[in-house]
């Protein structure tokens, strides 16, 4: 539905995007994580038709048109980053405009309202409105269409928990649907609760992608067990380290970072030594510092 080959975008001396190839299958939801600057804005709106790809392409659909075709643009809805509407009208008397642009009826207005929880305020006037509360408009306009594609740049930032709750609803329906969701977002809550696969961008350049099946690999492989002892055995740690080599002692604690294999191997050898097991947890890897360290890595490539 969303294929990126060799797309780039520069703008002046600045190479924004830089062979980009990637794509968004039917009924899928992807996520675009990025430092600020890394491509995110400008892929999203590449694939809106907003921007002409520098070189390379942009398709969208099924068949694949060219982004900035105006076929391509009829089966895409787009949510900017920021959104802004004039504070004179009501919320409902935006959604009543962008109706009659987009050829929709009144029931698909007051379904949007409802959709994004907007319906008790939608005739107070836009300029009342708190950031999260506009957030929620430009969602019911991105909304209106049911368009097979929605394309979201930072959709949650100004959300709150039950503008958030709105908009999982919202995705969790597309998906259920068959429809194509591309969003970014600096939110690893987002990312982890919506994305089917996520792809990290740094300096315009795809440096990542992960299914959530590879998501949770690695972060079982970067997984933590503490395990409380009764006694430091002389010898424990040293055995401990030849399976798990980062492993430490704090103070009646064993810390072992390792992946869930290596932690069941870490047990016996501990149920084999003369401490006794007083308490036990382990928690896998955080999706944040996932991110950190890729990002990390690759900035000082």
């Amino acid at each position: 539905m969303i294929a990126f080959s060799e797309f780039s975008k520069r703008f002046g001396r600045v190479t924004a995007v830089d062979s980009l190839t990637f794509g968004v299958e039917r009924g899928e939801v992807v996520a675009l994580l990025g430092p600020n600057g890394s491509g995110k804005t400008t892929t999203i709106r590449a694939a809106a038709g907003l921007i002409h790809p520098s070189a390379g392409k942009v398709t969208v659909g099924q068949p694949g048109r060219s982004a900035i075709d105006a076929a391509a643009r009829e089966v895409c809805s787009f949510l900017p980053q920021r959104v802004a509407f004039p504070d004179a009208l009501t919320g409902r008397e935006v959604i009543d405009f962008y109706c009659a642009l987009r050829g929709r009826s009144a029931n698909r207005a007051a379904e949007v309202l409802r959709m994004t929880g907007l319906n008790g305020s939608s005739d107070r006037a836009v300029g009342t409105y708190s950031g999260g509360m506009a957030q929620r408009l430009g969602l019911a306009v991105a909304m209106l269409p049911d368009s097979p594609v929605l394309l979201l740049d930072e959709p949650t930032a100004a959300l709150d928990p039950d503008g958030l709750c709105a908009f999982y609803g919202l995705i969790e329906a597309r998906r259920r649907a068959g429809h194509t969701v591309l969003f970014s977002s600096h939110q690893m809550g987002d990312v982890e609760r919506l994305a089917d696969r996520f792809a990290v961008l740094i300096a315009g350049r795809l440096v990542a992608t992960l299914t959530t099946q590879e998501l949770t690999a690695r972060l079982a492989d970067r997984g933590v067990m503490k395990v409380t002892l009764d006694r430091r055995p002389p010898e424990l740690l040293a055995q401990v380290r030849r399976i798990a080599p980062a492993s430490v002692w704090a103070a009646d604690q064993l810390v072992v970072p390792a992946p869930a294999a290596s932690r069941m191997a870490v047990l016996e050898i501990i149920r084999e030594s003369a401490a006794t097991i007083l308490g036990l947890t382990a928690e896998e890897g955080r999706l944040d510092t996932l991110y950190r360290d890729m990002v990390e890595v690759h900035r000082h490539a």
